[in-house]
């Protein structure tokens, strides 16, 4: 084994370099200057954890599990999810393999950063030994499953039905650049190193094709060292124009992905709607458009552009109009975080960007006597009830949980019968944080001045903000499906199962925003025969009727609405079950079948 070329240079690494140095020092000022806008509590906390063993080491997992392997989108598609991988671990194979060689064949050109990427051209010979020809293998291995990712990637462009999926997102001018850039690369490679395989050596991938050009071009001229050097010319410009769009074009989610995932393991949250921890989400969007089947709007054409994927694009570009309407759209139902491979918080973006506009709103809290209102409480009950707006809207539903709690023998407090009082969520999702915050202290005050050991509540929206935004240390905040499983296990209340058979609708806030999915479907089953919906649990489709929405329209809300019902009466039930006021309100007005509360539900199956 020796080195074709004494000097180990060529002109034609220049392009790969000058792509290198700037994606490098792109990337570089890019993450100091996210640091520099983090908060200096966030930024401490930060670089302190990547110095604790047990945080180093699950950056390292999910990085290589998520960044590499796509395991979440495996999971969920796995044809998606192997032509993700295969691009992305088939790369990092094909460089770490190459570094291997030069180490082990010419150790000396270890510091020349293109000497791995353009180790075929440089050294000759190297696979005549058994070590150099299992490398090999391996080399046009891993070059074969990059290949058959991009010949996927080319089939989903043009077919993205065959995938699963309706609809992809539209690439940008640059996106477009960057994603024949990144489809030319391996080609070429494979080009280039067919014509040196006669010199170089090679495997089961590259010799046959080198005997092939043989075959067409003839011996002659493959032996000319000139003739080699327009395809090796070719690969090092596609790598240049790949790195220099890259910063610019959604692929800048490869680097943004392995500086949010430490991030993120870190504790940071968005506290800036373009700053920060909120760039990073911004960034690492690999701009894959899987959210826009899996967003409730996207049953209207015209809301095809307002999913997280094209709110991304807008906020990178600036365009202050489209981000607004994104935004004010939304219905902060989650389902496009949980289809995200990369896992980008779109309702988190969308209520920062909302914090910067005045929408008019104030928190009332004039009418609302605090201090009596603790008083009335604030006899030690086991259960202080809080119904919420929407509660307050369907009393059904507060009837039901009061008769169950009743039949329970359940001693308990009704906190908002009278008083106009609100949990501060829908101030939150329209960026009003420090009138919530105020909202949230007020209410922590008559909490935990009534003495109770747990706060019952039925609207799942209230739910998700007293356990995400409330400290209400020694009370157990539970949702009133949760609770009532628990009377049922504990011989509390004892349900007699009835005739008729349910479907079950996950709520968003409750399945996706608090991974509450059993404990209800409990409770449908002893009290009634249950079948599941189309798609339920994490893919469970929004109801339409979220308070999330700003500016939707009630033509696209009925919409939605109807493609969930659909949804939800694929298996012919009977009637509809669901755990959210607002849900049931809602269903209510389309539905041809009957809609009720698992409180109802309970109670009407439910004996002492």
């Amino acid at each position: 084994m020796r080195e074709r070329i004494a000097s180990g240079f060529d002109p034609f690494v220049l392009p790969f370099l000058v792509g290198m140095a700037f994606v490098l020092l792109y990337c570089f000022f890019g993450a100091l200057r996210v640091l520099w806008q983090l908060p200096r509590e966030d930024r401490r906390r930060f670089l302190l954890s990547l110095f604790i063993p047990a945080t180093a080491w699950k950056n390292v997992k999910d990085i290589f599990l998520n960044c590499l392997l796509h395991v979440k989108l495996w999971k969920r598609n796995p044809v998606l999810g192997y032509m993700h991988s295969s691009i992305a671990f088939g790369w990092f194979m094909l460089i770490v393999l190459g570094h291997l060689e030069v180490y082990l064949f010419v150790p000396s050109r270890l510091h020349l950063f293109y000497y791995p990427i353009f180790f075929n051209y440089f050294v000759a010979g190297a696979d005549m030994s058994l070590q150099g020809a299992f490398l090999f293998f391996l080399m046009d291995l891993f070059l074969l499953v990059v290949l058959s990712g991009i010949t996927l990637a080319i089939i989903k462009r043009i077919r993205s039905d065959i995938f699963g999926m309706r609809r992809t997102t539209r690439a940008s001018l640059v996106d477009t650049v960057g994603m024949y850039a990144l489809w030319s690369i391996f080609p070429l490679r494979l080009l280039a190193e067919g014509f040196t395989a006669g010199i170089s050596g090679g495997s089961f991938l590259i010799k046959p094709l080198n005997w092939l050009l043989e075959v067409v071009f003839g011996t002659e001229f493959l032996q000319n060292g000139a003739n080699m050097l327009p395809t090796w010319w070719a690969y090092s410009i596609a790598l240049f124009v790949f790195m220099v769009v890259l910063p610019f074009s959604r692929y800048m989610h490869i680097p943004a992905e392995m500086m949010l995932i430490p991030m993120r393991n870190a504790g940071l949250r968005i506290r800036h709607p373009r700053r920060g921890f909120a760039l990073m989400e911004v960034y690492s969007c690999p701009g894959c458009g899987v959210c826009i089947d899996a967003c409730p709007m996207s049953v209207k054409k015209g809301n095809l552009k307002d999913c997280t994927v094209y709110l991304n694009r807008q906020i990178r570009r600036g365009n202050e109009k489209r981000i607004e309407e994104i935004s004010d759209k939304c219905l902060l139902c989650g389902k496009c975080t949980e289809v995200c491979q990369v896992g980008v918080e779109g309702p988190a973006l969308r209520i920062a960007q909302r914090s910067r506009k005045e929408y008019g709103l104030s928190p009332d809290y004039a009418a609302v006597d605090v201090g009596r209102l603790s008083a009335a409480v604030a006899d030690s009950p086991e259960v202080l009830y809080f119904a919420g707006c929407m509660t307050q809207l369907t009393p059904s539903i507060s009837r039901s949980v009061c008769s169950v709690l009743d039949k329970a023998g359940v001693k308990y407090r009704w906190m908002d019968r009278t008083e106009g009082l609100c949990c501060g969520r829908p101030m939150l999702q329209a960026g009003r944080f420090a009138q919530a915050k105020e909202m949230v202290r007020r209410n922590t005050a008559i909490i935990k001045s009534s003495g109770a050991k747990v706060l019952l509540l039925s609207c799942p929206i209230c739910y998700k903000m007293f356990k995400e935004h409330y400290k209400l240390e020694g009370i157990e905040v539970v949702h009133h499906s949760v609770y009532f499983d628990r009377l049922r296990t504990t011989g509390k209340i004892t349900l007699t199962k009835g005739d008729l058979c349910y479907a079950y609708h996950d709520p968003c806030e409750l399945g996706r925003g608090c991974k509450v999915y059993d404990e209800p479907r409990n409770l449908v089953g002893t009290a009634a025969y249950i079948v599941e919906a189309g798609v339920s649990r994490e893919a469970s489709i929004c109801c339409g009727g979220s308070l999330g929405s700003i500016s939707l329209s009630f033509e696209a809300r009925e919409a939605m609405t109807r493609n969930a019902l659909d949804n939800l009466c694929k298996g012919h039930p009977d009637a509809i079950a669901t755990a959210c006021p607002l849900c049931l309100s809602t269903f209510s007005r389309y539905s041809e079948i009957p809609v009720r509360d698992i409180a109802e539900v309970v109670d009407a199956s439910c004996q002492g």
